[in-house]
């Protein structure tokens, strides 16, 4: 007796079949579903069953032959019908390409070209959407009407609440570099993101006038132009030429910001220099003056003999140097050895022998001042308090006791001495009254406190005093010792420490304060990321205090006057701290010497320029109008967050905050985001040596291999470095950068925020960017095309009446909504890009858009609501999604939102700048019809699995184990048929007869899904990969088992944790059980066909 066979009626378009044994149905509910089609004839065996089942034999045999006949007339006619169809089938193809090519003749290639667009206007862009994604032609003038249109402009009077950000002012020499492009992508990301939420958003752009990259840049050109030095010229022309050299080259990083698509406010663009922020320099430095917080002292310095100044720590790059190592020092033709550590020894006094000294620096001992022991070494315990004698000058040097200092185990236990060039010397120097004694001139040449030695450079002086000491006999040896070596970032000349008389701002007060509005409980300060909090915390807690003079001539003139009376010595100008007079200007220093001294004195003001980070650190207060009570200052301070990166923590915003709420009465901003630092692809550190620097622009304009070497050229790299960096670009970029675009750029870098410390930057994640605009503009262009050239989108949409895949499309749309907002109020960007990037790529192109697609195959009326409910919710989903992607690709977004129609009596501002960014609709949210969609994808992917790289529609068959996904999978025919290609698909129950000539794969424990075979496909091959997925789940079981079997299991596990591992076993268990049904039936297969 035949089986009987039911039909869906549910869908009309696509045929279901569910095979079911006679009587026993797994899913009685799903009854309302079928109808028995009743068999078309009986059978021959049903028939000789009626007949009492005898059979004349030659008749039988009569009918066998017959029988064979008409099948073998049957399969001819077969093959014959099969040569006809693909005969016409390729007929049709060939119509189809011929169509094709001539529609695309007929096609008038200006119509997709963007006409010119006047600078400053509206973009004017084709008629017809571009067949592919153009980043150039794309990103093409859109920037220049948001600017003139006054979008990023902000209103210190709104009653908006409002959001501002100052933009780390960069180097006014410098370009463009990588780390910039991070923090404008990063910068631009937040405004644009709180300008679409309703925010009065200011974003203040600026620049820092960099005092010493910026005088070397300009020396450089003087020497190079003219031969002379700023020295030959004087400080009036020369600070002139400085500030020609700026009005005409600098400020292009602000132009190349632009291109990046940075929304700043261009109307409060400043510079760290400009008369505004000059006057905010000189009162915060003579208000800092009046409360004590500023004073002048003789102290230890990093001191560059090159540009003749002192340097910040920052500008110091250490290299650890692990044996005998020459470098190549400015101003010495020959390489100069370091890791090397000299002995010598220093006669006594009263015939006590010699103590013996070790040093890397042995020109150095011309400046000693002492030699100290460990007080409880028993070895000098009779030397406490006596003398030795400077083999060069006769000068008595102390021996005394120190126990912070010296370790008696390391070397002989002696260190010497030299308060004037070392920074633990010169501590030691405080602790023990010792004489301070400078040995070097500002260019690194022994002074005439080096007696035979003065004159030579300190290097060749090294070479000099070595040799000396081995005349006397007091040489002893000199071996490789490890050790770290400072270098000057602008200069490459090894630092030198030295004692100078310089301004110094006292930090201890003031890092308190900051540090307490970090880690109180009621915080005004919060760093992202947290673990940042405790570099703050050690850092503040040990702060020094900083040096702000430095002896350069572009800068901030030290707001000081000196008083030179009558008869002094011009050799101890600014000796005497009581004759300096601080002010704002020297009508106003001349009226207060006036009241201190008695007749005829002389006012000069300190040559010195104050540190570039004195005037970077008023930044915050200075761009809103500080020391005046300006609107913007009423209005947008303090700022809401400070975003950089993570190695100027302590350098620039650990200062800023100081002085903020010293000068400004509050912290400067409420956040501190702090980026990754960017490093290339292999982890390595961006270096011009290395060829792997990575210029921004080059990334948006695309580049050749043949260019990035001709910018290898331009550097001042030697012969080998040169090799190697072209080797690296080889490597790296063998067909140079292909053009990616601002967008592609911008999203790959807020993409990489994930990775907290470093970023490894690998090109080809750009590139697969740029490649994902061009899919985003494809499913645009899809889109626009199914909605018609007439479309007008309704104003609202009732999801109860949507077809099931435009429900879900909604659904998920405000889940990914919720999440993105979530992950941009935590700076969590990396969360956000994620979030929006899979919602179009997995959610809207993968799935909707493929699953409404026979709503628009041929225009049948069948599908005419669904049709109209599709077009709806298309658009709603391009009109937010763009919105949603805006913030972090500003100019692919803002070109398909401007094509996009707009709704039915409501007027779309003008620019989806200053739309309104998307929240959440809460009845669009369907946590049933998400449900329902898992099912149904978790089944999609299994058949594609299944199918491989076939497009061939074959039947296919689902076996459901449960009543609940039977119906759901059943009334999901068209979804499921069309994004997993089949031609028909069978639910069959677990009583049903398995389908033959399938490959099988199980979803979960109650699904397993068949598809039928292609050509020559081997079961085996499919068999195999069920048997090593049965290994996996038997090793999770045991491993969880083990786990849940060790002694204390009940007593010690969370009973939230022991119901879940109870579950996961039960559930690997059917799984497991699934698999194995899956397995014997594809053994069976096998061997029916052997």
């Amino acid at each position: 007796m035949l089986g009987t066979r039911f039909r869906v009626l549910a869908k009309p378009q696509s045929v279901y079949h569910l095979i079911s044994n006679p009587i026993k149905l797994a899913a009685p509910s799903l009854f309302r579903h079928f109808h028995i089609k009743t068999p078309l004839q009986s059978s021959p065996a049903n028939k000789a069953e009626m007949d009492g089942g005898h059979e004349d034999p030659e008749k039988k045999k009569k009918k066998e032959e017959k029988a064979r006949e008409k099948e073998l007339k049957k399969q001819k006619a077969l093959e014959k019908a099969a040569k006809l169809q693909q005969a016409s089938s390729s007929s049709k193809k060939s119509e189809k390409k011929k169509v094709k090519r001539s529609n695309e003749e007929e096609d008038n290639p200006e119509d997709f070209i963007d006409p010119e667009t006047p600078m400053g206007e509206k973009k004017r862009m084709s008629s017809q959407m571009a067949k592919g994604y153009s980043p150039s032609a794309v990103e093409k003038s859109w920037y220049e009407w948001w600017e003139k249109t006054g979008f990023f402009v902000a209103d210190a009077n709104s009653s908006k609440p409002p959001f501002v950000i100052v933009l780390p002012p960069p180097n006014v020499t410098g370009a463009l570099h990588i780390g910039h492009a991070l923090t404008a992508a990063i910068e631009d990301t937040i405004i644009r993101w709180r300008r679409m939420s309703g925010y009065n958003t200011l974003w203040v752009p600026g620049m820092d006038h960099a005092g010493i990259a910026t005088q070397v840049v300009v020396e450089k050109k003087l020497m190079r132009e003219s031969q002379l030095t700023r020295h030959d010229i004087g400080r009036e022309k020369f600070v002139s030429e400085v500030w020609n050299w700026k009005n005409k080259y600098g400020g292009t990083i602000l132009q190349q910001l632009r291109r990046l698509g940075a929304s700043l406010d261009w109307s409060r663009e400043c510079f760290t220099m400009d008369e505004k922020r000059s006057k905010a320099v000189t009162e915060a430095f003579v208000r800092l003056h009046e409360q004590g917080l500023i004073y002048r002292d003789n102290r230890l310095v990093n001191w560059d003999c090159v540009l003749r100044t002192a340097i910040s720590e920052i500008e110091v790059d250490y290299i650890d140097i692990k044996e005998r190592t020459f470098l190549k020092v400015p101003g010495y033709e020959n390489p100069i050895e370091f890791g090397v550590l000299t002995s010598f020894a220093y006669p006594l006094e009263e015939d006590l022998g010699e103590i013996i000294v070790a040093t890397t620096r042995v020109e150095t001992m011309l400046g000693d001042t002492a030699i100290a022991v460990h007080p409880g070494d028993k070895r000098y315990q009779h030397l406490h308090g006596k003398h030795a004698i400077h083999p060069f000058n006769g000068r008595r040097i102390r021996i005394i006791c120190d126990a912070i200092l010296v370790d008696p185990e390391f070397g002989t236990g002696a260190v010497k001495i030299t308060p004037a060039h070392d920074p633990n010397d010169f501590d030691v120097g405080k602790r023990h009254n010792l004489e301070f004694i400078n040995i070097f001139t500002d260019d690194g040449k022994i002074n005439q406190d080096g007696g035979e030695f003065a004159g030579m450079p300190r290097f060749k002086a090294r070479e000099a005093v070595t040799e000396a000491l081995k005349k006397k006999g007091l040489f002893k040896e000199a071996k490789a010792n490890e050790m770290r070596l400072g270098i000057c970032s602008r200069s490459q000349d090894v630092v030198e420490p030295m004692i100078k008389p310089q301004w110094y701002v006292k930090c201890t007060g003031m890092g308190k304060e900051a540090l307490d509005a970090a880690i109180d409980e009621k915080k005004k300060l919060e760093i992202i990321p947290t673990q940042y909090t405790a570099n703050w915390k050690r850092w503040l807690e040990n702060i020094r205090d900083w040096c702000v003079s430095r002896q350069l001539w572009w800068g901030h003139r030290v707001p000081a006057w000196y008083v030179v009376c009558e008869g002094d010595n011009p050799d101890n100008f600014g000796a005497s701290y009581e004759r300096w007079v601080v002010s704002r200007n020297e009508d106003e220093a001349q009226a207060q010497a006036s009241k201190k001294y008695d007749g005829k004195f002389q006012l000069i003001q300190d040559p010195d320029v104050l540190d570039t980070w004195f005037s970077s650190g008023l930044f915050p207060l200075s761009v809103l109008g500080w020391p005046d009570d300006t609107e913007d200052l009423k209005a947008f301070y303090p700022t809401s967050v400070l975003e950089t990166g993570h190695d100027i923590l302590f350098f620039w915003v650990a200062r800023m905050v100081m002085l903020g709420i010293t000068l400004g009465g509050d912290v400067p901003f409420t956040k501190v985001y702090l980026h990754p630092m960017v490093r290339d692809a292999h982890g390595r550190k961006m270096s011009k040596s290395l060829g792997n620097v990575i210029d921004p622009l080059e990334v948006i304009n695309g580049v050749s291999l043949e260019d990035l070497h001709k910018r290898l050229l331009e550097g001042n790299l030697d012969p080998k470095e040169l090799a190697v960096a072209k080797e690296g670009q080889v490597k790296d970029f063998p067909k140079g950068i292909e053009e990616c675009g601002a967008d592609a750029l911008r999203f790959a870098l807020v993409s990489y925020t994930a990775q907290s410390d470093k970023i490894n930057l690998d090109i080809q994640r750009v590139v697969g960017y740029r490649q994902w605009c061009n899919k985003l503009w494809n499913a645009v262009r899809f889109a626009m095309s199914r909605l018609g050239d007439d479309y007008v989108p309704p104003k609202d949409v009732n999801p109860d009446v949507l077809p099931f895949s435009c429900q879900w499309i909604l659904s998920v749309l405000n889940k990914v909504i919720s999440k993105t907002v979530l992950s941009l109020e935590l700076y969590e960007f990396s969360d956000a890009a994620t979030s929006v990037y899979a919602w179009w790529q997995y959610q809207l192109c993968d799935v909707f858009i493929e699953a409404i697609k026979p709503y628009f195959c041929g225009n049948d009326p069948k599908f005419e609501s669904e049709r109209g409910f599709a077009q709806a919710t298309l658009w709603l989903c391009l009109d937010s999604g763009l919105r949603l992607l805006h913030p972090f690709m500003p100019f692919v977004t803002e070109e398909l939102w401007q094509r996009l129609p707009s709704p039915r009596d409501h007027k779309r501002p003008t620019s989806i700048v200053i739309s309104e960014y998307p929240s959440i609709v809460e009845r669009w949210t369907n946590e049933r019809v998400e449900s329902e969609m898992n099912l149904v994808d978790s089944v999609v992917k299994s058949l594609r699995s299944l199918a491989k790289e076939s497009r061939e529609r074959r039947p296919a068959f689902v076996l459901c184990r449960t009543p609940l996904d039977g119906e759901i999978l059943c009334s999901r025919q068209l979804e499921i048929e069309t994004l997993a290609n089949l031609s028909s698909l069978t639910v069959i129950s677990e009583n049903d007869a398995a389908p033959t000539g399938c490959v099988v794969s199980v979803v979960n424990e109650n699904l397993s899904v068949y598809l039928k075979l292609q050509g020559s496909r081997s079961i085996e091959e499919d068999l195999e990969k069920i048997r090593k997925k049965m290994e996996d789940i038997t090793l999770q079981q045991e491993k969880l088992s083990k786990a849940m079997n060790v002694a204390g299991y009940k007593e010690k596990v969370p009973d939230k944790i022991q119901k879940a591992n109870a579950e996961k076993l039960d559930s690997l268990e059917k799984e497991k059980l699934s698999l194995e049904e899956a397995s014997q039936h594809m053994e069976a297969q096998i061997s029916s066909e052997q």
